[in-house]
């Protein structure tokens, strides 16, 4: 099983997915007409799939990604999101939630839960935010920490509420290649998302992760293609996973821009495009908070790129030599 591919003519925007941790206030507030707006530009440029989860801004992603979704044909969008943390009521006055990244009040807490039970009150409590009566896919969400309860507890759950009806897919979401790979290993996940293990300056998925998930026919979305910035705008003071930028991943990243940019192309949609060379990868996940970022994320996920291009970043060293990459097409159809 294999999540649902939206209804609509195939683009290259099709592979492109809106992440809504930004709709759940991440690091900066963002008004509820400006999270409306986000998501009105997403269905405008074709972009219908979406995901969310519990942990982003305490609930209020779901809360606005329903919101905006919920008048919208259902059978025209994907939705996922993610079970892990429940949220409960927090004791006491209420501070912000910035040590967890989300400029929101909290009046609720994060707990950490992979057990059957909580999985499915996980579910059950994002339908409710939501206020829908399905999610199409649903992933385990950063069980790092909690492994031996993630592969007992969680996931066979998750695998009887896909055999019930109540979701249609089923993965793992983490920012490491290890585990993933063997939830693709050891278990039938239909999908994986992962986050800044596949992009310009990271390949660590081609070594195991990538090449198994297409030989068990799991798609992996690809999140994070920015590593957190860097490759969207490569200067000093740049974030590379959160972090200030080593000095010599901003180098790499300067070299691929100039020499993007011979080819007239943006190093923003080099980013994009690239994981798609791969067999496995399905689509790329961006994260979003205005209008003009979804548009500019459609243009350039659709930004004619020459296999001259491909080939001048082996040459330069800037990738490795046997690195699948995108293959051109006139329609604009991704292959």
């Amino acid at each position: 099983m294999h999540p649902a591919a939206p209804v609509h003519p195939a683009t290259a925007v099709d592979a492109l997915s809106l992440g809504a941790a930004a709709l759940g206030n991440l690091f900066h507030a963002v008004s509820d007409e400006d999270a409306a707006a986000t998501v009105e530009a997403a269905w405008a440029c074709g972009i219908r799939a979406f995901d969310t989860a519990p942990h982003y801004g305490l609930g209020l992603s779901e809360r606005r990604l329903g919101d905006a979704l919920r008048t919208r044909p259902r059978a025209q969008f994907t939705l996922s999101t993610k079970v892990g943390r429940l949220l409960r009521a927090r004791a006491g006055l209420p501070g912000d939630d910035l040590a967890n990244g989300f400029a929101v009040l909290a009046t609720q807490e994060r707990v950490w839960d992979f057990s059957t039970r909580g999985v499915r009150a996980s579910v059950e409590e994002s339908l409710t935010r939501l206020g829908l009566d399905r999610v199409d896919t649903v992933y385990l969400h950063d069980p790092d920490g909690h492994e031996r309860e993630a592969f007992d507890c969680a996931y066979p759950e998750l695998e009887r509420m896909r055999a019930e009806g109540m979701v249609g897919a089923i993965g793992v979401g983490m920012n490491q290649t290890a585990m993933p790979t063997r939830f693709v290993r050891d278990t039938d996940i239909d999908v994986v998302l992962l986050a800044g293990r596949y992009s310009l300056l990271d390949q660590s998925a081609l070594a195991a992760l990538l090449p198994l998930a297409a030989q068990r026919g799991v798609s992996v979305l690809v999140g994070g293609v920015f590593n957190s910035g860097l490759l969207a705008d490569p200067q000093p003071g740049a974030t590379f996973d959160y972090a200030p930028a080593p000095a010599h991943l901003l180098d790499r990243a300067l070299a691929l821009r100039t020499l993007c940019e011979t080819f007239g192309v943006p190093l923003r949609a080099a980013a994009l495009q690239f994981p798609l060379g791969h067999p496995a990868v399905a689509g790329v996940l961006l994260g979003a908070r205005s209008a003009a970022e979804v548009t500019d994320a459609a243009a350039m996920i659709g930004h004619p790129i020459p296999s001259e291009m491909w080939r001048a970043l082996r040459a330069q060293g800037l990738q490795p030599p046997d690195v699948p990459v995108p293959v051109p097409r006139q329609d604009g159809v991704r292959p």
